[in-house]
């Protein structure tokens, strides 16, 4: 299953990232997992939120830039070499990870769940499903 991911691009200064979650939180909108990397000039935001299009809708009314991207939620086994199997799926199929990030709060009995962008998510899914690793839904990351 794809998951849309929204990204925000932040100017690298102090205060920057705390006005998007304060405009989440105004809406009631719950930040379920986000990832921050950095340039000297800006940062990237990256996060997942149960309704993606609310979401977007109140950044954008705040004045912010949103992009809404596909990721993938990737369930790999939490020991030496859970990750390896899911890339060697990916890399057999001639795609690359653009990046990827923890999904901490859904990472449970042994299992890591892991968010992935890929140029081609579709391709992704069937090499993933062919390899035998398990995508996970919405509702399998949420906090239970």
């Amino acid at each position: 299953m794809k998951l849309q991911q929204l990204s925000l691009f932040l100017e690298n200064r102090p205060g920057q990232l705390r006005e998007p979650c304060e405009t989440l939180a105004a809406a009631g909108i719950d930040l379920l997992t986000m990832s921050l990397a950095d340039t000297s000039n800006f940062g990237i935001l990256r996060f997942i939120v149960r309704d993606p299009e609310a979401a977007k809708k109140v950044l954008e009314e705040a004045g912010m830039v949103v992009r809404m991207t596909e990721v993938v939620p990737v369930e790999v086994d939490n020991k030496p070499g859970g990750l390896a199997r899911a890339l060697a799926a990916i890399e057999d199929a001639g795609l690359g990870v653009e990046y990827m990030y923890d999904f901490g709060a859904a990472s449970s009995g042994g299992k890591a769940a892991i968010i992935f962008r890929f140029e081609s998510p579709d391709v992704a899914l069937a090499a993933l499903s062919a390899a035998g690793v398990r995508v996970l839904a919405m509702e399998e990351l949420l906090p239970r």
